[in-house]
């Protein structure tokens, strides 16, 4: 393959990151745009975003884009693609479509439209039609409706990138892989300090942390759907895995730390810990945040709390702010401390002064990554400052 046009999907505030996996990855003409990163790669490009970045979603291969006014618009353009040069007709489709300021009344019938055309293509090629399959299909089909074009992407990534596949049966995490692969990131965190969840729910962000630290691709233990499209190079994808398994440094040591409150939580974290063969590296106990000794002297600790969504949460979580901000600085002194919550009292109530406030998005849920360097001394007031202002 030469070059090509790409798009790579990501959660909302994680385009910086993003943006240096790729250039990483081998990707060139990379343009960060609100919520992923245009690029431009040959096949080895692709396979390597796919297997080695933490933060995507999707890696979606860009066939064509052109101008439309019409449903008829829509289905011209994607009836003029050469899909059985894409992918075989015994491949399951299904066609998914997003739209900003688009002037058609409904995606549903754009989808519609796409899918006919390209069932269209196949009879008329081969004279079958690939069946459609919305739950597990082989081939996944985009298209984005601007305001006056139409871009039609192949999803080269298959199930979302932050499905690692290494969970196995213990369940999606409520906070995405990928996210949580951001929020270190975001903290400069690579391995060499200990580090700490202490909220860790089904831990997510101490998997997260364990891959990072011991140079775990995320990728190394799943299929793609760039393995079911014509083209496909089996040979350069298993050497680029094989490359990416040899970096592994499972040896490596690193000092890496979880605990929460409630026993059914730390339970499916070590299921799942335990399923990724990480429970070597990942020291979990059960313990109340407001009463956790840190485990070293300095450190980086990460966590995601609750955000308040049922009844009497809210009163809870207003108590529980200044509480916390009382521990941070009583016992983690020396600590970098990293909070994402959707509930912006936290750092009105908190107590401490955040030293960084980075916007991100949980799904469609705008929330904030709060940063808190601290230092032994006394907690600043509340400050009365609307929650509007952070």
């Amino acid at each position: 393959m030469s070059a090509q046009s790409f798009f790579a999907t990501c959660p909302r505030g994680l385009e910086a990151p993003l943006v240096a996996e790729l250039a990483a990855c081998g990707a060139r003409e990379i343009r960060a745009t609100g919520g992923g990163a245009h690029f431009a790669g040959d096949l080895a490009a692709c396979y390597r975003a796919n297997l080695e970045s933490r933060i995507a979603t999707r890696i979606l291969w860009r066939i064509a884009a052109a101008p439309y006014r019409s449903e008829q618009d829509v289905y011209d353009v994607s009836h003029a693609q050469d899909w059985p040069a894409r992918f075989r007709v015994d491949r399951s489709i299904r066609v998914d479509v997003n739209a900003i300021r688009s002037p058609l009344r409904s995606l549903e019938f754009a989808t519609l439209r796409i899918k006919d055309a390209v069932c269209d293509r196949f009879r008329a090629a081969v004279g079958s039609r690939p069946d459609v399959d919305t739950r597990a299909p082989a081939v996944r089909i985009h298209a984005f409706l601007g305001d006056r074009t139409v871009t039609l992407y192949l999803d080269t990534s298959g199930e979302p990138l932050y499905k690692r596949g290494w969970r196995g049966r213990t369940g999606e995490a409520p906070l995405k892989e990928n996210l949580a692969a951001g929020l270190l990131a975001l903290t400069g965190w690579t391995g060499d300090e200990p580090f700490l969840d202490p909220m860790c729910g089904s831990g997510t962000i101490l998997l997260e942390a364990a891959a990072i630290a011991l140079g775990i691709a995320p990728g190394s233990r799943r299929e793609f759907g760039f393995e079911r499209l014509e083209g496909f190079d089996a040979r350069l994808w298993h050497d680029l895995r094989e490359r990416a398994r040899a970096r592994e440094n499972r040896a490596r040591p690193v000092a890496i730390f979880g605990s929460d409150l409630y026993g059914a939580e730390l339970a499916k974290a070590r299921a799942a810990i335990g399923t990724a063969a990480l429970d070597r590296v990942i020291h979990l106990k059960q313990a109340n945040l407001l009463e956790l000794s840190p485990p070293a002297p300095a450190g980086v600790l990460v966590a995601n709390p609750p955000y308040g969504v049922r009844i009497g949460e809210d009163a809870e979580l207003a108590a529980f702010y200044p509480k916390l901000g009382d521990a941070l600085k009583a016992r983690f002194a020396g600590w970098r401390c990293y909070f994402l919550t959707a509930d912006l009292r936290l750092a009105k109530l908190i107590g401490l002064k955040a030293s960084k406030r980075t916007p991100l998005f949980n799904g469609p849920l705008e929330c904030r990554l709060f940063e808190y360097r601290i230092v032994a001394g006394a907690l600043r007031r509340p400050s009365p400052a609307s929650p509007d202002a952070l």
